[in-house]
């Protein structure tokens, strides 16, 4: 991406906004200047120039909320940035998914959620995480876990007992873990899935 030639404002600044990468809620807008949009590129994380602090801002280099920088384009007249990012927990600084009230936490965002408390169950003791003592326990384990809430997913939905909304979000969940242990995440899924819409 060729950073000199965007069309920067009097101050050297130029509006991002971001966007959800899955589910493409506008998350926030920040500014970013060449600095920081040269670090946003080399550490894939998106880090904007705080006009208050008047410094370059990793956003989340405090809280942990970062944002994972998945694609930028600019506009026709290249005064803008279109960010795509996945977040690690909430944009807002309130905790709220979203710095603006009207976009509602999609579904998609509950899943980002969902991944980067499996990320982080990582790091703990078996003894205290169920995550991380499945991952412990190896892909075979896991997959035994998968192959097991997929059959109960489907005698739920045979028998209609009313569990096919439990067994099913318990699916969806041991899945999760087994693409998180073999390096894949619920994204890679998705984007497969649009592949195939496309191809159709």
């Amino acid at each position: 991406m060729d950073i000199e030639n965007l069309s920067y404002d009097d101050r050297g600044l130029i509006p991002a906004i971001i966007q959800d990468s899955i589910s493409f809620n506008v998350l926030m807008l920040g500014y970013m200047n060449k600095d920081s949009l040269q670090h946003t590129l080399k550490t894939e994380e998106v880090t904007f120039f705080s006009r208050s602090k008047q410094r370059l801002w990793t956003k989340g280099e405090t809280s942990g909320n970062k944002l994972l920088l998945k694609s930028i384009e600019f506009d026709c007249d290249k005064d803008a940035l279109l960010i795509k990012a996945e977040q690690l927990g909430p944009t807002c600084h309130l905790e709220n998914y979203s710095c603006f009230k009207s976009e509602k936490k999609h579904y998609f965002s509950i899943i980002s959620e969902l991944e980067a408390v499996i990320d982080e169950r990582k790091d703990k003791s078996s003894e205290n995480s169920y995550v991380a003592s499945l991952l412990d326990k190896g892909v075979k384990e896991i997959a035994k876990k998968v192959t097991e809430e997929a059959g109960e997913t489907s005698i739920a939905a045979v028998t209609n007992d009313g569990r096919l909304i439990d067994e099913s979000a318990d699916l969806l969940f041991h899945l999760m873990v087994l693409l998180k242990n073999q390096n894949y995440s619920m994204e890679d899924v998705f984007l497969e899935l649009k592949n195939r819409t496309s191809n159709q």
